[in-house]
């Protein structure tokens, strides 16, 4: 069975929006396992440290970063476009590399590992 898994600290994100823009992020948010496979960089950012993979994909004005898990898929982090801890990971990227660029940002690695440690609990 495919399932969405959301940890604590993108739930916690999820939870802070209003009910009407949760339901419209999450009826956007159509991504099945396999097409997390084929990494299609139209639909997907990639983004790769010490052989992980971690997955971003755009919806209104957020972004959603995400992991291919056995079970589906686990999300990370749910971030507004607008909000400062996305802008002290973008604000200074070329759009060509930005994938690339985040990748290499330890800040953007310590919010996931938080999120990760968060899940742990």
């Amino acid at each position: 069975m495919f399932q969405v898994v959301f940890n604590a600290t993108s739930a916690a994100e999820m939870s802070a929006l209003p009910t009407e823009l949760q339901l419209d992020l999450l009826s956007d948010f159509e991504v099945l396992p396999e097409e997390v496979d084929k990494a299609d960089p139209e639909r997907f950012g990639l983004i790769e440290r010490e052989g992980k993979k971690l997955f971003r994909y755009r919806v209104k004005d957020y972004r959603i970063y995400f992991e291919r898990a056995p079970e589906g898929i686990t999300v990370h982090r749910v971030l507004h476009r607008n909000t400062f801890r996305d802008f002290l990971f973008r604000a200074s990227l070329p759009m060509p590399t930005e994938d690339v660029e985040l990748a290499q940002q330890r800040k953007f690695w310590e919010l996931i590992d938080e999120g990760r440690a968060a899940r742990k609990v």
